[in-house]
C-alpha cells in the first residue's frame, strides 16, 4: 500500500539507533497491515437520467456547493460512528442525497481512511448534480433525488477490468475461468442470503460481493445477479470489478481481504500460522512503539517547555493588540460564516476540512500532485505535448476572467506568474497565493496604491504610477502565455540579452512568431495556432492599458479558432542596466523607477512623477524587498 503525506515541521531525533527503530517500526507496521483499499475504481459524473430524477433546471446564479458540503459533514458523523449512512439535506430548490458505506471487513479505522480519500475525489464532480466514486473499500454517492432504493442504472453501471499483476501464481486457462466463475457465484449468492455482504477463495481466487445496506433483499440480488453475468466478461483477466448502483463486486488473484476474510477454503494451519505472526509482530510493534513513543515525548516536552518561556514574553503585548480577534466577533461578523458573505476561496481549491485540535490550526485543501507551473515547464519529462500546454493558457484566462467578473465582487491577483498557478492530477490550473489581491469596487475606474507583485509581470503604468486595474493582470497573464509556449522565463531587466517580450516581438514583426515555440515540443504543434496564441499574448502585454483585452475578450479569442486577432502595438522593453542581485537596503523603489523611466518605451510616461500617490498601502520604497527573488511585497 502507498501513502502520499507531506508533514510540516515533523522530524526524527538525530540517532542513528532511533532512525533504525522508526524504520524498523515503518517495516512492521507495513507487514501487519494489509491494504486499506483506498484505489480508485470509478469516479462517475454527471446529471442522472433516472425517471426519479427532478427534471427541473436549478435557477440561474444557484450555488449546490453549499448543500454538498452540508451533506458530506453529515455523511462523515454517520460513518465516523456506524461505517455507513445515508441521510438527505433538504433544500426549497433542489435537495441533496447522500449514501456512503465502507465493505463489512474493513477495520473502523481503514473505514474512516477509505472514506476521507472518496469524500476527497468526490468534489471532482461538482458542479454536476450528481456523482458516485467506487474505492476498493467504500463507496460514496450524491444526488438530487432519493436513490437509497436503486439496484442498477443501465446508464451509470459499468465493470472494470485489470490485471492484478503477478497472478499470485494462478495459471490463467479453462481452470483459472471455471474458478473465477464458481467464486462468482459463491459470494454473490452467499451474500444475498447473508444479509448483503460475503466473501470467498477458490483456488488462488479471492472474491468479494457488498450491497448497500439500503437497498432491498430482493434489489441486492437483481444487482449482483447482473454484476455477476458482466463480470465473466472480464476474463481471462485477473482483476475484475463489478460497480452497479447498488452494489459492489469483486475478484482478483492478489489477496486484498482483510482479517482472514475469505478463508473458508483454508487449512488449519494457515490459520494458526497467521494467529502466530500476528500476535508476534504485535508484540514486538508494541517494544518498539512504546521506546519510540517515551523517547519522542521527552524531546516533546523539552521544546514545548523551551516555547512557553518563549511565548509568555509576547503574550502580553500580544493580548493588547489589534491583532486578537475574538472568534465570537468573526462569527457576527460574517453572520455566521453564512455562505453569502465569502468573497472567494483559495486558488488551490476549496476547503475540504479543518483540524483545530493539535498545537496549530490546519485548512484542509484539494491536493494538487502535478505542483506549480514553474516546475511542470522546467520538467524535461513533461511538459512536451503542445494541447497540454494550450489547454492550461485557456484555464488559467478563464480563471481570471471570472475573477475580473464572474462575481459580485470583482478581484485583482496581482501577482500572475508561473509558480502561482498550480496543477491537479488532470494538469487543470487552479490560480493560488491570493495574498496581493484587491477588492475592486464597481463603481472604481482604477486603485491607487503601492506597487507590490513580481518584476517582469507587472503592468507598465501599474509600476510607475501605482495605477492599478484589471489590465494589471491581463499583462502579467500575456508574459505568462509568452513564457508557456516560449518555453523560457521572462527577464524584465536584461544585460547581455533582449527580454522575451523583444524577442518574440521582433520575430511577430517578421511574421516567423512559430519560431518562438519551445524546441522541446520539437516541431509537433499547429503552427497557426501557435502563432495565435502568441499575438494574444502581445495583445495582452501593449503598453496602452485601453488596448489590452479583458480576460473575457482572451477567453472568446483563444475558443474560437477562426476568428480575428487585432494587430498588436509594442510592447514595453524593460531593458535597463539593473542586476537584482545588487539590490540592499540603501535601493530605494523610487530610485528603481526613476531608472525605469529613463528607459521604458512607454509613450507618456516618462515625463510622470516617481513619487507613489497616497493610499491605503505602504510606499513602494517601504514594500521593496532586497533580494535576488525580484518581488515587490508590502510590508
Amino acid at each position: 500500500m502507498t501513502y502520499n503525506w507531506k508533514f510540516k515541521q515533523f522530524s526524527i531525533p538525530k540517532s542513528p539507533y532511533l532512525n533504525w527503530v522508526f524504520f524498523f517500526f515503518i517495516n512492521l507496521l507495513t507487514l501487519s497491515l494489509s491494504d486499506p483499499r483506498i484505489h480508485e475504481a470509478a469516479l462517475l459524473c454527471g446529471p442522472t437520467t433516472t425517471t426519479n430524477a427532478t427534471t427541473s433546471p436549478p435557477p440561474k446564479n444557484f450555488s449546490y456547493i453549499p448543500n454538498f458540503v452540508r451533506e458530506m459533514e453529515l455523511l462523515s458523523q454517520l460513518v465516523t460512528s456506524n461505517d455507513w449512512g445515508h441521510t438527505a439535506v433538504n433544500s426549497t430548490v433542489i435537495p441533496i442525497y447522500g449514501l456512503a458505506q465502507c465493505h463489512q471487513d474493513l477495520p473502523h479505522t481503514d473505514c474512516l481512511l477509505c472514506y476521507a480519500v472518496a469524500r476527497t475525489r468526490l468534489p471532482h464532480c461538482l458542479p454536476a448534480v450528481s456523482g458516485r466514486v467506487y474505492l476498493d473499500g467504500c463507496f460514496l454517492r450524491y444526488d438530487r433525488y432519493d436513490f437509497f432504493e436503486e439496484s442498477v442504472d443501465p446508464v451509470h453501471d459499468t465493470v472494470n477490468c485489470t490485471d492484478s499483476g503477478g497472478g499470485g501464481g494462478v495459471a490463467r486457462g479453462p481452470d483459472f475461468n471455471s474458478s473465477v466463475g464458481e467464486l462468482i457465484d459463491n459470494v454473490t449468492q452467499t451474500a444475498v442470503a447473508s444479509g448483503g455482504f460475503a466473501v470467498g477463495k477458490v483456488k488462488g481466487v479471492f472474491g468479494l460481493a457488498v450491497c448497500w445496506k439500503t437497498v432491498s433483499s430482493n434489489g441486492c440480488r437483481e444487482c449482483l445477479e447482473k454484476a455477476a453475468n458482466e463480470l465473466r466478461e472480464c476474463l481471462p483477466s485477473g482483476e475484475g470489478r463489478g460497480l452497479n448502483a447498488g452494489c459492489y463486486v469483486r475478484y482478483s488473484t492478489q489477496n486484498f481481504l482483510r482479517n482472514g476474510s475469505g478463508n473458508s477454503h483454508h487449512g488449519s494451519g494457515d490459520s494458526e500460522t497467521g494467529i502466530i505472526v500476528a500476535i508476534g509482530l504485535a508484540v514486538t510493534a508494541f517494544f518498539v512503539l512504546s521506546f519510540f513513543v517515551i523517547y519522542a515525548c521527552y524531546v516533546r516536552m523539552s521544546r514545548l517547555k523551551q516555547e512557553r518561556n518563549n511565548l509568555g514574553q509576547v503574550s502580553a503585548s500580544f493580548n493588547k493588540s489589534s491583532l486578537n480577534f475574538k472568534y465570537e466577533a468573526l462569527e457576527k461578523a460574517t453572520d455566521y460564516f453564512n455562505p453569502s458573505r465569502k468573497l472567494g476561496q483559495g486558488g488551490a481549491g476549496s476547503l475540504l476540512g479543518c483540524s483545530i485540535e493539535g498545537p496549530e490550526s490546519l485548512l484542509v485543501y484539494e491536493y494538487v500532485p502535478n505542483k506549480n507551473l514553474d516546475q511542470f515547464l522546467s520538467d524535461k519529462a513533461k511538459a512536451q505535448n503542445w494541447k497540454q500546454r494550450f489547454d492550461i493558457i485557456v484555464g488559467i484566462a478563464e480563471g481570471l476572467a471570472y475573477l475580473h467578473g464572474g462575481s459580485k465582487t470583482r478581484i485583482i491577483h496581482r501577482d500572475i506568474k508561473g509558480s502561482n498557478v498550480l496543477l491537479d492530477e488532470n494538469l487543470a490550473p487552479k490560480i493560488a497565493d491570493f495574498g496581493l489581491a484587491r477588492c475592486f469596487a464597481a463603481d472604481k475606474t482604477h486603485l491607487s496604491t503601492g506597487i507590490a507583485g513580481t518584476l517582469g509581470y507587472m503592468a507598465p503604468e501599474y509600476l510607475i504610477r501605482g495605477q492599478l486595474t484589471e489590465k494589471a493582470d491581463v499583462y502579467s497573464y500575456g508574459v505568462l502565455v509568452l513564457e508557456i509556449i516560449c518555453g523560457r522565463k521572462s527577464h524584465a531587466f536584461a544585460e547581455d540579452s533582449c527580454s522575451l517580450l523583444q524577442s518574440v516581438w521582433q520575430l511577430y514583426k517578421t511574421n516567423r512568431l512559430h519560431e518562438c515555440v519551445d524546441p522541446r515540443l520539437k516541431g509537433d504543434f499547429p503552427a497557426k495556432e501557435a502563432s495565435r496564441v502568441l499575438q494574444i499574448g502581445l495583445l495582452c502585454t501593449q503598453a496602452s492599458v485601453v488596448l489590452r483585452p479583458s480576460m473575457d475578450e482572451v477567453v472568446d479569442m483563444l475558443s474560437n479558432r477562426d476568428g480575428e486577432i487585432p494587430v498588436p502595438n509594442q510592447p514595453p522593453f524593460l531593458t535597463a542596466t539593473l542586476n537584482p542581485g545588487n539590490f540592499d537596503g540603501s535601493y530605494s523603489a523610487n530610485s528603481l523607477i526613476s531608472n525605469v523611466l529613463t528607459k521604458i518605451g512607454v509613450s507618456g510616461t516618462s515625463t510622470e512623477s516617481s513619487t507613489m500617490p497616497s493610499s491605503d498601502e505602504p510606499s513602494g520604497s517601504e514594500g521593496l524587498k532586497p533580494s535576488r527573488s525580484k518581488e515587490l511585497e508590502p510590508k
